[in-house]
């Protein structure tokens, strides 16, 4: 099978593991906030050992943009990683669904994200009001939170890591960290993969456009987030490459 072929499988079916299991915990238990926390962060433990040495295990649209910026991988990668990522994130979030509604479940949440848990927009008189300071704010939290988690990704798996070997595991619970501290700010997104296919889900099938109207926020926040971490860990680790090439 073709290299990059390969490393797409393996993002495809990392994500899918990641919505149909995180996102369904999220969605069986109504966002509880140690359940939902725990299953994002042992999902990418567990595809970390699973498919890492396949892909790098990004499954996660902000955590590519954040390799290309750094040039750890090529354009051409990105994109195949990003196609991978969604479709296997759609899968997943078709399949918790259907199963639900084929099985005739009332699911307690939908595993979606919103703007710090309120719609995007209030209704004045006749009249819907964009509300600003609720979208800065889920721009925020997310931007914060993706930043929070690449930031640790990138030095977890550096050759300068203190311990390697349990680079996923420390990247497993800074995810569920994140996931303690923005559950109840937007549900945590950082993965615009996951909240494509949750908004996606939930618009199939049970007719809610609710989470596609703020979608671009979950979309554009955690690749900001990415790539500002990605900036960041280059200007703080220059010397650091520096210094193993001179040491070369």
């Amino acid at each position: 099978m073709n290299s990059l072929l390969k490393k797409a499988v393996a993002e495809c079916i990392g994500t899918f593991v990641l919505v149909f299991v995180a996102c369904g915990v999220a969605a069986l238990t109504g966002g509880n906030l140690v359940a939902t926390s725990l299953a994002f962060g042992l999902v990418i433990v567990a595809m970390a050992y699973s498919i890492g040495r396949i892909s790098g295990c990004h499954i996660n649209p902000a955590v590519s943009l954040a390799m290309l910026i750094a040039k750890k991988m090529t354009v051409k990668e990105f994109l195949a990683y990003v196609c991978a990522q969604i479709v296997g994130g759609f899968v997943g979030a078709l399949l918790i669904f259907g199963i639900a509604k084929m099985a005739g479940l009332n699911l307690a949440g939908n595993a979606c994200n919103y703007i710090v848990n309120s719609c995007q927009y209030t209704l004045a008189g006749n009249e819907y009001v964009i509300d600003f300071g609720k979208i800065f704010a889920a721009i925020l939290v997310e931007v914060v939170l993706t930043f929070i988690f690449v930031y640790v990704i990138f030095n977890a798996t550096s050759e300068k890591a203190t311990a390697p070997k349990l680079a996923g595991v420390i990247i497993g619970l800074t995810l569920t960290l994140v996931h303690l501290v923005g559950i109840g700010l937007t549900g945590t997104s950082v993965n615009p993969a996951r909240s494509i296919a949750t908004a996606l889900g939930d618009a199939i099938f049970n007719g809610k456009a609710d989470a596609l109207a703020q979608l671009w926020v979950f979309i554009v926040a955690p690749l900001a987030g990415g790539a500002l971490a990605a900036v960041v860990y280059k200007l703080l680790h220059k010397d650091e490459k520096a210094a193993s090439t001179d040491a070369e």
